[in-house]
């Protein structure tokens, strides 16, 4: 089944799949004039971020040892 959604600015039909370089957009200048509404502050984000709670030592350790799970990357000294 094809997804269909409509370009957030113009309202156009765009089949949303790989090759829909723009998508959700339907063109690189629909995708141009909302990245200026970001930039100009008139889009924004209203509600505040949900759950946001302080951190503990301990769950700061476990984000540390996750990332360093996940991120091979990182060498640690002997």
């Amino acid at each position: 089944m094809t997804t269909k959604v409509k370009c957030p600015n113009c309202q156009t039909e765009v089949i949303w799949c790989k090759e829909s370089e723009h998508r959700p957009f339907c063109s690189k200048r629909c995708q141009l004039i909302d990245l200026g509404e970001w930039a100009e502050e008139n889009h924004k984000i209203s509600q505040p971020v949900q759950g946001a709670q302080p951190l503990s030592e301990e769950m700061l350790d476990a984000l540390e040892e996750e990332f360093m799970q996940n991120n091979k990357f990182f060498v640690e000294s002997e």
